[in-house]
């Protein structure tokens, strides 16, 4: 029983440190895409430079918390891996290579004395694609993956549906807000003027989105409609959405009286929400609605050997990204440029 409870506290451990690698890489890598998502419709190309400025020093910091998810699902929950990986080919390539053309295009960008607007498309369309992948990805898990003698059993295309499309579209319009929010803190100007009223509009469809995927996902699995509409969760979970309309509030307030900070901040928060959302639906299952995540564990003695190298991993990889960030804070205007 000792071993048991042991082992069992070793996977929440992991499931915590998998969770968390994965939230700060939508976080931190969130906002950079959606500067990518919005590039093409920046008013001048001075303000598209000042844009690709803002994050030019920190994206490849904030694509390690991406990295550090997917190895802490290899190594923590073998199973999952084998199975989310064959389910969703399609997307995660199309996410993988999105990313690389992206990756490219902050360098090449710059240095081109011709052809610039090859990379420009290049970084509009690696971003929009590798969210939208994202999201896809996304919706597919949430509706629930076939599987048996947990191994996937399903098709090629089986990611594919109206609900997975729909959460990548929304995904898209979520990491555009959170890039406009990021640019209202790090610009001044015109730039910043026609940023606070992109965020307006976008906040408006992304609190549409949140709540037709919220009013959708109880119809795809009977245990998440159990789990939020019925006696006595609903009470208990009721604070989640009252929160995240006392959150959409302020983040209106706080766009309408020219806060800097505060809409980026609130923007977070308003992922953040989701987020515990998403784990209170699907909880405790590693992937829908069948596999939970102590079937999902490795043994225990994997999870100890790796959980040292990740106590001296995760602090490094919080300290330098907090020390660039510090390094390159304030504002960047049209005289600034990192390259």
């Amino acid at each position: 029983m000792q071993e048991i409870a042991e082992g069992s506290l070793l996977t929440l451990i992991w499931v915590g440190i998998v969770g968390f690698a994965v939230f700060m890489y939508v976080l931190m890598d969130g906002f950079d895409l959606g500067i990518g998502i919005l590039y093409p419709f920046a008013p001048t190309e001075e303000d598209r430079d000042t844009m690709m400025n803002t994050v030019a020093p920190v994206w490849d910091f904030n694509e390690t918390w991406l990295i550090l998810g997917g190895a802490g699902l290899f190594a923590a929950f073998p199973i999952a891996y084998a199975v989310v990986l064959p389910a969703m080919y399609i997307p995660l390539l199309v996410m993988l290579i999105a990313l690389i053309f992206r990756g490219v295009a902050f360098e090449f960008r710059f240095k081109a004395r011709a052809g610039r607007h090859w990379w420009n498309r290049s970084f509009f369309f690696g971003s929009l694609l590798a969210t939208f992948a994202q999201g896809v990805i996304l919706g597919s898990f949430i509706q629930g993956i076939p599987v048996e003698d947990r191994q996937f059993v399903g098709g090629m295309l089986h990611w594919l549906s109206p609900f997975a499309l729909f959460c990548g579209a929304m995904l898209v319009v979520g990491y555009a807000l959170l890039g406009a929010t990021w640019l209202i803190w790090r610009t001044v100007g015109p730039l910043q003027d026609w940023c606070y009223r992109m965020a307006r509009g976008l906040m408006l469809v992304v609190l549409a989105g949140v709540a037709a995927v919220s009013l959708w996902t109880p119809f795809l699995l009977p245990q998440i409609a159990e789990r939020w509409f019925s006696m006595p969760n609903m009470i208990f979970l009721s604070p989640v959405p009252i929160v995240t309309a006392v959150l959409a509030f302020a983040l209106w307030r706080a766009i309408d009286n020219s806060r800097e900070v505060a809409p980026f901040v609130l923007s977070m928060a308003l992922f953040a929400l989701s987020y515990l959302g998403l784990a209170i639906s699907l909880w405790p299952h590693l992937i829908p609605p069948g596999v939970t995540v102590w079937e999902a564990a490795s043994p225990p003695e994997t999870q100890v050997f790796l959980l040292v190298g990740m106590a001296f991993l995760i602090p490094s990889i919080l300290g330098y990204t907090a020390y660039s960030y510090w390094v390159f804070r304030g504002k960047v205007t049209g005289s600034f440029g990192y390259h």
